[in-house]
């Protein structure tokens, strides 16, 4: 599909002009068919940089043919969702940055794919020097024709004890130029004209992946390395090379337990434990596994150019995702998960991580009806056959109170259904953890906070998305549109009656994250 540029013009002779511009100009490209250009060309690198990623990726692909065969109710509510067709294409991948000049050009680039950034990780939760953000689309339509997204993490030079070693890496940082003048040229382009053309998208995507590309050589010598390495290992990962090279692709898979115990058997050496919350009938948010990261040459700059050492960092992880949490479901989350690090601190007392984990979980509902009823996850209404029967006839009179307008009335009359809205973004303990297991670091259990949110988003140049807004906007979308269906009238969301629970107003607010 292209994407049509609109203009309003205040003469005809405006207008003429603007319609030959438009006639002789080549069209431009949607941003999510940049995206998907981008995204392909992106797997296909790895793929070659990192064969394991080609293994995982058939692993992955056999677990969701196999899951959807034996399990129906999936794939009619995958179906039902518009994420049937998602699946293939579905990645996020992450990276590094050094520097606020850095973050800035890389939310721009990202824009000409219509990437956004959502939400703000804290990583120090867990001893990283990083915060972070996720670059991805924020509306539903381009979510379900690819939700292709970028973890971003940002050096934070603060959190380096050693003043010396800290104005060191400042100092590295800003010798380097990550994106090529003719990726910057093009990103200029698109903000001025609002779009490229396909030769143009052709070029920025091939520009901006020299950007995203493994480069053995480091720009210190072995010994500045290993003292940064020696400090902690992802500060020598982000400040030693050309370029933030993406460290991981992610590829969605349906049944992340079976993806788990098979990676070992096709060769992949699988992290301990699986990231995030415990298998559950209903998933929710996010769960996380990798295969560790890989040991890759690298020459070192000084004398002679001839030695050589080895840098781990870059990793194969893959992911699965489950329903949405508003401000209430994030908070029980919060505090369960809370209660099994507290656990450790005080000894294992002979019970494995994951059997404390699921312990602790049993206090969250696993079924989607008392999900809903408590308000603790989002969902998206849409009409039934019955509902689609009834909103094709009259507009329905509310005014004698013979048809309740309320979302748990309707759902009980058989007009309207429900779908969990699915989880797009992150766990900042979950991304952290991964991190460590391939960065080589010892275990941490400092979960003390250190959010600098305000000062990321100077750096960025924009303030971040609230997540929790977007899955809020989705509900109550969704419910606007099932109103509007019925009562041949579009719908003030301000005006609708209860929906219960469920209702935007009863779970705004911000998303701790």
């Amino acid at each position: 599909m292209i994407q049509a540029v609109h203009c309003c013009f205040g003469s005809p002779t405006e207008a003429r002009h603007s319609l030959y511009q438009t006639m002789s100009s080549p069209a431009l490209l949607s941003t999510d068919q940049i995206r998907t250009l981008f995204s392909r060309a992106m797997s296909q690198m790895y793929r070659e940089e990192v064969p394991h990623y080609g293994a995982l990726l058939d692993l992955v692909a056999d677990i969701n043919a196999l899951t959807l065969m034996e399990d129906t109710h999936l794939k009619a509510q995958l179906a039902r969702n518009d994420e049937l067709g998602r699946l293939e294409l579905e990645r996020h991948g992450a990276i590094r940055l050094g520097t606020a000049a850095e973050l800035d050009m890389m939310r721009r680039i990202f824009r000409v794919m219509g990437m956004e950034p959502v939400g703000y990780y804290d990583l120090s939760v867990a001893g990283m020097p990083v915060h972070s953000t996720a670059f991805r689309p924020i509306d539903d339509a381009a979510l379900v024709l690819n939700p292709f997204r970028v973890f971003t993490s940002l050096l934070r030079l603060e959190l380096i004890p050693d003043v010396a070693l800290r104005d060191e890496v400042a100092a590295i940082l800003s010798r380097r130029q990550i994106f090529s003048q003719r990726a910057i040229s093009l990103a200029e382009r698109f903000e001025q004209v609002g779009g490229l053309t396909a030769d143009e998208a052709g070029e920025f995507v091939t520009q901006v992946m020299e950007t995203f590309r493994w480069d053995c050589e480091s720009t210190v010598d072995e010994a500045t390395y290993l003292r940064l390495h020696d400090a902690h290992r992802l500060i020598a990962d982000v400040a030693c090379f050309k370029g933030p090279h993406i460290n991981h692709l992610t590829p969605r898979v349906l049944d992340i337990d079976a993806a788990q115990a098979e990676m070992p058997r096709r060769g992949l050496s699988a992290k301990d434990a699986i990231e995030g919350p415990p298998r559950r009938a209903c998933p929710v948010l996010l769960r996380q596994t990798s295969f560790k990261a890989l040991k890759e040459r690298v020459l070192f700059a000084g004398a002679g150019s001839s030695a050589s050492g080895t840098h781990t960092a870059r990793f194969g992880e893959v992911e699965q995702r489950g329903m949405a949490l508003t401000q209430k479901g994030r908070a029980l989350y919060d505090r369960l998960l809370a209660s099994v690090h507290a656990q450790e601190t005080a000894g294992h007392a002979g019970r494995s991580y994951t059997e404390r984990l699921a312990e602790a979980f049993a206090e969250f509902p696993d079924d989607e009806g008392r999900i809903r009823a408590q308000g603790l996850a989002f969902f998206r209404y849409t009409l039934t056959p019955q509902g689609r029967s009834a909103a094709a006839g009259p507009a329905l009179d509310t005014g004698n109170g013979t048809v309740d307008m309320d979302m748990d009335s309707l759902i009980a009359r058989g007009w309207v259904q429900t779908q969990p809205i699915t989880y797009e973004d992150f766990l900042p303990v979950s991304a952290a953890g991964i991190f460590q297991s391939n960065l080589g670091d010892r275990e941490q259990r400092n979960y003390m906070p250190n959010e600098a949110k305000a000062a990321f988003e100077l750096a960025l140049g924009c303030p971040v998305h609230d997540e929790i807004a977007l899955y809020e906007r989705s509900q109550d979308d969704s419910i606007a549109r099932v109103l509007e269906h019925l009562l041949k009238r579009p719908h003030d969301l301000t005006h609708t009656p209860s929906h219960g629970p469920v209702h935007g107003a009863e779970i705004g607010g911000r998303h701790a994250g």
